[in-house]
C-alpha cells in the first residue's frame, strides 16, 4: 500500500536529527472518506506457462533418473524454442512413495515412487502460446499449467486508472459536499492499493491425451490493471 499524507496544517518539531518529523493533519469541517476502484483493461503482451514431468518407477533412484533425463528433453526444448534462460524458473521438484489399498487385504499395497519435476516458463510471444505447449508435450511434458496472461509493464495502464479513480474520488466528495451544504472539499489524504485481474485458465494435458493437428487453441482475452485509491476529504464553505 502507498500512503500519501498531504501536510495541510503541520505542527512539528524536531527535538534532534535523529527523531522523525511528526504531521498533524487537523480538519475544521466534516470529512469524507471514500474508497475509489478503477480498473483499465488491455491485451496482454506475456503468458506463463507451467510445463513438468512425472515419471515412475519401483526404486526412487530410478524415478528421479528418468526424471531428469525427460526434464532434461522438455527444457531443452524450451531453450530451442528461443525462450531465454532467465524466463525459465524450476517451481517444484517432488518424490513421494506410491500405494494402492488393497480391498481383499485390507491393507497399503506399495507400488514404487513417483518423481516430478515443473519450471514455470514466461512466453513474450502470445499468438504462439498453443503452438509452444504442443511442442512442450511431444518433446515430453506429462503435466501443463495455465497459461496465465498479464502485461509485462502496466505502467501507463496504473496511471489511467489512477488519474481516473482519483476523478471519481473528487466527484462523489463534491456530492457528499454539496447534499451537506457545503460547496467544495479540500484533500487532506490519499492511499493506493493496487491489483491485477483478468482470466487465469488452466490447461493440464497428459502426453498421451494430445492429438497431432490442429494446435491447441489459446485465448488471451483481456488482463485489467486495478488501482484502488483511499482518500480523506474536508468539506468547506
Amino acid at each position: 500500500m502507498i500512503r500519501y499524507a498531504l501536510p495541510l496544517l503541520a505542527a512539528t518539531a524536531l527535538a534532534s536529527p535523529a527523531m522523525a518529523a511528526e504531521v498533524q493533519i487537523a480538519a475544521s469541517g466534516p470529512v469524507v472518506e471514500l474508497n475509489v476502484s478503477e480498473t483499465v483493461k488491455a491485451k496482454p503482451d506475456i503468458a506463463t506457462v507451467g510445463a513438468g514431468v512425472s515419471t515412475r518407477a519401483p526404486t526412487a533412484v530410478a524415478a528421479m533418473q528418468q526424471n531428469a533425463r525427460a526434464m532434461d528433453a522438455v527444457i531443452a526444448k524450451i531453450k530451442a524454442l528461443g525462450i531465454a534462460k532467465e524466463d525459465i524458473q524450476t517451481t517444484g521438484i517432488n518424490l513421494n512413495a506410491q500405494y494402492d489399498y488393497d480391498r481383499t487385504a485390507q491393507q497399503q499395497v506399495f507400488r514404487g515412487y513417483q518423481a516430478s519435476n515443473s519450471v514455470s516458463v514466461i512466453l513474450r510471444d502470445v499468438p504462439k502460446v498453443g503452438q509452444v505447449l504442443d511442442a512442450l508435450v511431444a518433446a515430453g511434458a506429462t503435466d501443463i499449467n495455465g497459461p496465465s496472461f498479464s502485461i509485462d509493464d502496466d505502467t501507463a495502464a496504473k496511471a489511467q486508472a489512477r488519474k481516473a479513480a482519483m476523478e471519481h474520488a473528487r466527484a462523489q466528495a463534491m456530492e457528499y459536499a454539496r447534499m451537506a451544504g457545503y460547496s467544495g472539499v479540500r484533500l487532506l489524504e490519499v492511499s493506493e492499493s493496487i491489483g491485477h485481474t483478468g482470466p487465469v485458465p488452466m490447461l493440464r494435458m497428459a502426453a498421451d491425451a494430445v492429438a497431432a493437428a490442429p494446435p491447441t487453441p489459446v485465448e488471451p482475452g483481456l488482463v485489467g490493471t486495478g488501482v484502488t485509491v483511499s482518500v480523506k476529504y474536508e468539506m468547506t464553505r
